[in-house]
């Protein structure tokens, strides 16, 4: 280290000491001996907090300096996970605050320190995490980019285990009041609901569309700072919050009606409360559809309102802002757009389309046509009048340039119509929408990109080919390396040099030590100390002993069918019945790991839930198995959690039936920390096999294309018949084995779907499946051999940052590149200077 760094060190380290004995003094209201962990926490969270503002502001004056592109990334869910520690470490203060001592402050820990931080809910799974990996890496390369999303108070659910059943409670975080969140009610933002339409007819022959009798809703951003890797460059995430202009009508509540004067307060502001409530009854529709709206409509007003503050030239809109939508939850933006364009700005529709279809990209993370999102229009009409005219308008004009292309041929023209159906029944298809009103259509794996062209929209596809494209997703190696598994980012950075954090191929040099014996030994003792403490934590939220000298196998994500964590637990019933009845046991220990939430609404993942615990018991109280064989399921699934889950693992179980899954991030994330896959040819699975070589993947399953041929003459009872060993364990499943006294046919089912209907091929993968855990088993026994083939993933991962993933979007779809510190000014070929000013 020079001496100037050490200067700027000794100046940050006297800085952020004092700054967190303020805090404590001032803000919490404490000496520094009466403070709890908590506090302890939001007082170093706070003083940090003041390092990455000022990055921030820095960040925003060099991009209105240099005039950047900026991109809009909009997301119903941003999975983050704690900010704390990812800051410190990003920011340059991790090893300053290991340093600095406080008089008087209790004896906590750093890592206690960590451990009180709650994550926020704000994201459920593979969709709100991606957000965040992008929002990190777009800050991390210098990137105008910002997020957009809701400002949640409770988010998903809260995960518990009552009798193996799932039960769900308020996640209730700190939402508002976090240490990293402020509030910018400078930008509240005004957005109309309800109401009815009035057509006038204007002099010169136009008509023009008055939106009247309306509520308002109004929208409250809080910012969350996203510090990018080395501090450079700090973005921002603006998440909003819902609230109405008057906290009760004084009149009722004079008259005695206390609850119908707070009414109107607490509809509105259940807006921003839950993430996905349910939608199995019609107030859950309405509920899901006004948040959409509402924070779609936050975003594109704050986006123009930025935008009109250097210009009124709206056809320079395109060549300044890129809005990605994440998914089709934005969708009702594109609608928004043009009705602020046409109705408030005065723009004529032709001009406001072709700006609209130039800002909008829009990126599938679906196969399943069922999951595509649609809006019955009653609902629509209901709540949102004028947009359901100006998307009725949007489909009369797309429908005349389809028939232009497909004639007469109604079963492509209904296939790719935006409002189709009649009447009660007539749906509001958003992917469509999304589709018609983006100049960019991308899948997030060469699979699912291939099949979003050749099997879900082969239509849109014919009509403009130029539109579609691949960006298979990625991970930020920040996150999911350096701050996940300190251990093993130190032992790499102490043979290869620490490049690998912003330029992840460089993990490639550590193919120069696969036969290093001290290095083997050395990758083996941090994996054993990550297992150690994660059966420490199992231990204490699950009161199940495992043993860290077993194979770990973990089956972590969201419960779906399509996922199979079905098929994972019937090969372990096959294995426990080995034991049982045959006296035939695995290879070596092996401890069974499942982590993950099913929708509330989801009663069939709910049930494989439920068998997946009783399994558990059963198994694990039972003495003839011993160590041999546990099951685990534990609860409450999220990024702090996955930070210690993923790091223990040894084998990562990737089983989506081919052809399901869009890419998956967990396989990436699970591999870039030294565990090896069993998995399908399916999503990201198939990158990530050419990438680690065939050899240090263990493949299964059925393909995508014989999983389609097999479709219409499938029959799973015949499986069922005939093969003994998958018989054994369907008739265990239908029977009381792992049934409570009371519940015999608790499990019949799961036995009716798999043996009727299958849709999922379980039983026709479940033997191979079978034969390949066998292979894992024996290689598992060889433990350097196993190492090596860890060690070859870890350096082999390097394509699936999503540094790369951000920068081919910014290359090939957002179509902007970095202003970092060092960019020079395109027009002067200097340095940029931080002006005084910022917009934000």
């Amino acid at each position: 280290m020079n001496k100037g760094s050490t200067i700027i060190n000794e100046i940050d380290r006297a800085r952020l000491k004092l700054s967190i004995e303020h805090y404590i003094k001032y803000f919490i209201g404490k000496r520094t001996c009466e403070i709890t962990k908590d506090e302890a926490l939001e007082a170093i969270s706070l003083a940090v907090r003041e390092f990455a503002m000022d990055k921030m502001y820095e960040t925003i004056a060099r991009y209105n300096q240099c005039n950047a592109k900026r991109v809009y990334y909009l997301s119903i869910e941003y999975l983050i996970g704690r900010s704390l520690e990812n800051n410190l470490h990003n920011l340059g203060l991790f090893d300053i605050i290991k340093d600095i001592k406080i008089d008087g402050l209790p004896n906590f820990s750093l890592e206690e320190i960590f451990d009180a931080e709650y994550d926020p809910a704000l994201g459920n799974g593979g969709l709100g995490r991606l957000a965040a990996c992008y929002l990190d890496s777009m800050a991390s390369l210098g990137l105008a980019g910002f997020g957009y999303g809701i400002d949640y108070k409770f988010g998903l659910f809260k995960q518990k285990f009552e009798n193996g059943y799932q039960i769900e409670q308020a996640d209730s975080w700190l939402a508002e009041n976090s240490p990293w969140q402020f509030a910018r009610h400078d930008r509240v933002v005004k957005i109309p609901i309800y109401g009815d339409v009035e057509v006038l007819d204007n002099p010169n022959g136009q008509k023009s569309f008055v939106w009247m009798n309306t509520k308002t809703l109004y929208g409250v951003p809080f910012d969350f700072p996203i510090v990018g890797y080395s501090g450079k460059s700090v973005n921002y995430l603006r998440l909003f919050s819902a609230k109405t202009d008057d906290e009760l009508d004084i009149n009722i509540f004079n008259e005695g009606g206390y609850i119908e004067a707070m009414k109107e307060k607490i509809e509105t502001e259940t807006i921003s409360k839950v993430l996905y409530p349910s939608d199995a009854l019609e107030a859950g529709k309405e509920l899901r559809l006004k948040q959409q709206y509402f924070f779609a409509s936050c975003a594109i007003q704050d986006i123009l309102r930025r935008f009109l503050e250097k210009s009124e030239d709206f056809s320079k809109l395109p060549d300044k802002v890129v809005i990605q939508l994440n998914d089709t939850h934005p969708a009702i933006a594109i609608a928004e757009m043009m009705r602020l364009l046409v109705d408030v700005y005065g723009q004529e529709w032709d001009e406001a389309w072709e700006i609209t279809s130039k800002v909008f990209a829009y990126t599938n993370h679906t196969l399943l046509p069922e999951a595509l999102e649609t809006w019955p229009a009653r609902i629509i009409g209901r709540m949102l009048p004028r947009h359901l005219q100006i998307i009725y308008e949007i489909n009369r004009r797309f429908m005349e340039f389809a028939r232009s292309k497909f004639g007469d041929d109604r079963a492509k023209l209904d296939k790719v119509a935006i409002v189709f159906g009649e009447g009660d029944n007539q749906i509001i298809r958003m992917a469509n929408l999304s589709i018609v009103g983006s100049f960019s259509v991308n899948g997030v794996a060469q699979i699912h990109s291939d099949l979003i062209k050749t099997k879900l929209v082969p239509e849109f596809y014919e009509l403009w080919p130029e539109k579609f494209s691949n960006v298979t997703n990625g991970i930020t190696p920040r996150r999911w390396l350096l701050h996940a598994n300190t251990a093993l980012s130190d032992l790499i950075s102490s043979r290869i040099g620490d490049s690998w954090i912003t330029e992840l191929n460089d993990l490639r040099q550590l193919e120069d030590f696969v036969d290093d014996k001290k290095f083997i030994k050395a990758f083996q003792d941090v994996k054993l100390a990550n297992k150690q403490r994660l059966a420490e934590r199992i231990f204490k939220s699950t009161g199940i002993m495992i043993k860290s000298n077993s194979m770990f196998i973990v089956h972590a994500k969201r419960i779906h069918e399509y996922k199979r964590q079905l098929m994972t637990i019937l090969q372990v019933i096959g294995d426990y019945l080995d034991i049982i009845k045959d006296n035939v046991r695995p290879a070596c220990p092996k401890t069974y790991i499942f982590a993950g939430k099913a929708a509330p609404s989801y009663n069939f993942a709910k049930l494989i839930i439920k068998l997946i615990n009783n399994v558990a018991d059963v198994v694990n109280n039972d003495p003839r198995v011993s160590d041999m064989l546990k099951v685990v399921f534990i609860p409450d699934y999220k990024v702090s959690l996955a930070e210690v889950l993923i790091p223990a693992a040894d084998l990562s179980v990737q089983s989506s039936t081919a052809g399901f899954e869009a890419s998956g991030t967990g396989n990436m994330k699970f591999a870039l920390n030294g565990a090896l896959t069993i998995g399908t040819l399916d999503g990201a699975n198939i990158e990530i096999r050419e990438e680690v070589g065939d050899e240090n993947f263990y493949l299964f399953g059925l393909t995508e294309n014989e999983v389609q041929a097999k479709r219409n003459n499938y029959n799973p009872r015949e499986i069922y018949e005939k093969n003994n060993y998958i018989k054994r364990i369907l008739n265990a499943v239908n029977s009381s084995m792992f049934c409570e006294k009371d519940y015999v046919l608790l499990f019949k089912p799961i036995f009716e779907e798999l043996v009727n209907r299958d849709y999922y091929f379980v039983l026709a993968d479940l033997e191979a499946f079978d034969d390949k855990m066998e292979e894992v088993e024996k290689d598992f026994l060889n433990k350097d051999i196993w190492t090596q083939k860890a060690i070859l993933n870890v350096a082999r991962i390097g394509k699936f940052t999503s540094d790369r993933a951000v920068m081919e979007y910014a290359k090939n779809i957002w179509n902007t590149s970095p202003c970092g510190p060092e960019q020079k000014s395109k027009k002067t070929n200097r340095k940029i200077a931080t002006p005084k000013c910022m917009s934000a």
